[in-house]
């Protein structure tokens, strides 16, 4: 699948990547608990799918739901014609939501020293 995207996904990944949608960081063909999502922000904890016409909205919602209840992750779907005709309103959709979800971790990964004497040359 990532090697023959559908243009849906095509057209939203060339949004999505190196974080040109407001700084956030997406993923493409993600693995989560088994499952591969389309898109996932992992500092924000968002997965975006692009839903062709054989998904079932009840099995996809059990899925979202699993998902949401194991990890806290949140799920936003949107169908190919979605992406296809009205690409800013989903890239709108998607900033709304990452502005509503809170940082899944806080600061810098890189540690301060304990002390100020740890890293100079006394």
């Amino acid at each position: 699948m990532r090697k023959e995207p559908t243009e849906a996904e095509r057209r939203l990944w060339w949004c999505l990547r190196a974080s040109q949608l407001g700084g956030h960081k997406f993923r493409r063909q993600a693995t989560i608990d088994g499952r591969i999502v389309d898109f996932f922000c992992p500092s924000k904890g968002l997965i975006v799918e692009i839903d062709g016409d054989t998904h079932d909205a009840v099995d996809d919602a059990e899925r979202d739901a699993r998902i949401h209840d194991g990890h806290g992750y949140t799920s936003l779907r949107f169908r190919n014609p979605d992406v296809m005709d009205n690409l800013d309103g989903v890239l709108e959709t998607i900033l709304s939501a990452l502005a509503t979800l809170s940082d899944r971790w806080a600061g810098s990964t890189t540690p301060n020293p304990s002390s100020e004497e740890e890293g100079s040359n006394k």
